[in-house]
């Protein structure tokens, strides 16, 4: 499977999803934004792929929107463009059966994707890039990593649902430190925000992320990771109550499950868990 823009590759139940637009530290375009919709969602389907990693070739993660593209946009004159003509433009809603309107739209859909997203941060993530970063489920950075919104230092706003879903992730004060001065911070900083999960050295970072996600395609069960992230982010527009009973009803329905059976069975036989998904 090939794309434009995205490298896209399948091993050992593993799909790593590249953003490929190196000499342009992988800034965004609309076919990027294509290829990359199209490569995570084949991955969801794919019977054979339990995890999904998400990085960047060569020095950056995503430089946010490509530069170009901007200056086009910065240039035009728009006073006789309706804001709506705009949003129904460049904003459509994807396509995806099942999933809650609010993990359709543009560049937050990641969560509409069943199965676990690590974002490999190996360098810079900055402005749409950053956005992107903070729908995956799992961040883990590189020691070489930079994050920075940018939005202020373009005249912009807090886009594609950051608003949203950085305060979440940091609290409301380091959310709008990051939007209000646009600062770069470094890989540490990030973990002390919550920002990401771990920090890894430059030389062994992929090697760790895979490493982690190949646990997670071998060691845990596939059908347990769709249903608590699904979950996770329902939960975030529920109350307590309402994710508890919805929590026990998936619970009732996990005890005819074969990866149940396995997953007390393994434990009891003291063996390697060989759960199926089902």
């Amino acid at each position: 499977m090939s794309y434009e823009t995205v490298l896209y590759e399948v091993s050992g139940h593993i799909a790593t999803v590249t953003l490929n637009r190196p000499d342009r530290l992988n800034a965004i375009t609309r076919q990027l934004q294509e290829d990359l919709f199209n490569a995570l969602t084949a991955a969801d389907k794919d019977d054979d792929v339990r995890v999904i990693i998400l990085t960047g070739a060569g020095r950056g993660f995503c430089a946010g929107a490509d530069m170009k593209g901007l200056d086009e946009t910065s240039n035009r004159d728009w006073s006789d463009v309706p804001d709506e003509g705009w949003v129904k433009e460049n904003c459509k809603d994807h396509d995806m059966e099942g999933v809650r309107i609010d993990f359709r739209k543009t560049n937050t859909y990641f969560p509409g994707i069943s199965k676990p997203i690590i974002g490999a941060i190996n360098g810079a993530c900055v402005g749409l890039g950053f956005v992107l970063q903070l729908f995956c489920d799992i961040r883990f950075a590189s020691e070489t990593a930079r994050f920075g919104t940018a939005f202020a230092q373009r005249g912009l706003i807090a886009e594609h649902g950051s608003s949203w879903m950085l305060p979440r992730l940091i609290g409301v004060s380091n959310a709008l430190d990051l939007l209000y001065s646009a600062r770069l911070i470094n890989a540490d900083e990030a973990l002390r925000m919550g920002l990401v999960s771990r920090v890894i050295p430059a030389d062994s970072f992929m090697d760790e992320v895979r490493e982690y996600a190949n646990w997670l395609a071998t060691g845990v069960s596939p059908r347990s990771l769709k249903e608590m992230k699904r979950e996770v982010f329902n939960a975030l527009f529920q109350t307590l109550a309402e994710a508890t009973d919805a929590a026990n009803l998936d619970m009732a329905r996990s005890f005819k499950t074969n990866d149940f059976k396995e997953g007390v069975a393994h434990f009891i036989e003291k063996r390697a868990a060989n759960f199926t998904g089902s």
